[in-house]
C-alpha cells in the first residue's frame, strides 16, 4: 500500500513540474493606472494592431484588463520574430462613461516599435482628461 501511495505521490509531482514547464510566456503587456481615482482601470478593451509592409494596420489581438489593470499575454514568444511597429489602442471611452465621468478620449493609441526577444511593457497613466505612457519594464 505504501508502494501505491508513493507512486501516486511521484506521478502527482511529475504532473505539476511538466505544467509548470509548458507556461507560456510572452513578449508584450499593459497597464493602465486610473490617477484620477489612484486604482488601475479594470474592465477596459485593448486592441493590438501590427503595422504592415503595406502601411496598413492589422489587428492582431483584442484583450480586457483584469482586475489589476493588466493585460500580461500579448504576442506569446513562441520562437517568432516580433520586430516591428505596434498600436496598442485602449478603449477607454467606456471605461469612463460606466464611472459617470466625462472624459476627453474615447480611446487612445500608443505607437511603438518592437525589436529583439526583451519583454515590453507598455503602461499608461490615465484621467479624463489626459494621459501618459512609457516603455516599462
Amino acid at each position: 500500500m505504501r508502494l501505491k501511495w508513493t507512486i501516486a505521490a511521484l506521478l502527482g509531482l511529475l504532473a505539476v513540474f511538466s505544467l509548470q514547464g509548458q507556461q507560456k510566456t510572452y513578449q508584450l503587456s499593459s497597464h493602465i493606472l486610473d490617477i484620477h481615482t489612484g486604482q488601475p482601470a479594470p474592465e477596459v478593451v485593448i486592441s493590438l494592431s501590427k503595422l504592415t509592409p503595406q502601411g496598413e494596420w492589422e489587428l492582431l489581438d483584442e484583450k480586457t484588463t483584469d482586475g489589476n489593470g493588466r493585460v500580461k499575454d500579448f504576442l506569446e514568444q513562441d520562437g517568432s520574430d516580433h520586430t516591428g511597429v505596434y498600436k496598442l489602442t485602449y478603449h477607454v471611452g467606456p471605461y469612463f462613461e460606466k464611472q459617470g465621468q466625462n472624459s476627453f478620449y474615447p480611446f487612445i493609441e500608443v505607437v511603438f516599435r518592437i525589436s529583439g526577444s526583451s519583454h515590453y511593457h507598455v503602461p499608461i497613466t490615465l484621467s479624463p482628461y489626459g494621459y501618459s505612457t512609457y516603455r516599462g519594464n
